[in-house]
């Protein structure tokens, strides 16, 4: 399950201007991810920021949001669909794209999420994850007087493992971009410069703190398999080959 939010902790972390310069990030990585990908439907699992911050960028016919609990923002209560993101109550096949921003990092069943998602994907349906990374400069966090990720962001995994473990559920690898090269320092102002952004993405990707990974589902493809035909008989060594038929012999009754 989910790390609740009843407290608010990661939503008002994320209206620092340390959170506010990452989901602006987040969303130009997301808009490029979603570029190209069509369908119905597109799926995101958890909440990160303003429940509409990525969906708007999905270029399918629908979007639905699915969380544990709802969201109460400067906007008023904001209704979304609510189910265990490890028991999705959704049917097999049936969505084209989901979205999963930070999920995992506030998730203690990543395994089953990502089995829940694999299950309603459709075949070719993509994969689009975004991440904390627990090495880079965010990694050195603990140095740093009154650094800190977002609170309840403690089931980070690296992108190198998650790769792993999508392959076993047999998903293509489309890409991964590390993204976001600024100190875990609240008090910073600013959105992140892109020339910076584009300097790190190039050079120093290792120190980056997040990452977004896309991944396509396989199309499962059914290997017939041939029947195993006895062999015919050789004729071996001269010997004249058998015959299958069946020798009549003829009885005459006066002989």
């Amino acid at each position: 399950m989910l790390r609740k939010w009843t407290d608010h902790a990661a939503e008002q972390w994320l209206g620092t201007p340390l959170g506010e310069s990452l989901l602006a990030q987040e969303a130009r990585v997301v808009e490029e991810a979603f570029d190209g990908i069509f369908g119905e439907e597109c799926l995101q699992l958890g909440h990160w920021g303003d429940p509409k911050g990525f969906l708007k960028f999905s270029r399918t016919q629908r979007s639905t949001l699915i969380a544990e609990e709802t969201w109460e923002g400067e906007t008023g209560r904001i209704a979304v669909a609510i189910g265990q993101l490890h028991k999705l109550p959704v049917i097999d096949d049936s969505v084209d794209c989901v979205l999963l921003p930070h999920t995992l990092d506030y998730s203690d069943r990543p395994h089953a999420v990502l089995r829940e998602v694999h299950r309603v994907l459709r075949p070719n349906g993509h994969l689009v994850l975004l991440g904390f990374r627990p090495g880079g400069l965010w990694g050195l966090r603990r140095l740093v007087p009154g650094a800190g990720l977002p609170p309840g962001a403690e089931h980070m995994i690296s992108d190198r493992r998650l790769r792993d473990w999508l392959k076993l559920l047999d998903m293509r690898i489309h890409g991964l971009t590390r993204y976001f090269f600024r100190w875990p320092l609240p008090g910073l102002k600013g959105q992140a410069s892109p020339v910076w952004e584009s300097r790190g993405r190039r050079w120093w990707p290792e120190l980056s703190a997040c990452y977004m990974l896309s991944a396509q589902k396989r199309i499962s493809t059914l290997t017939p398999v041939r029947p195993v035909w006895s062999k015919k008989p050789k004729v071996v060594a001269g010997l004249v080959e058998p015959s299958t038929r069946v020798s009549r012999i003829r009885f005459d009754p006066d002989s």
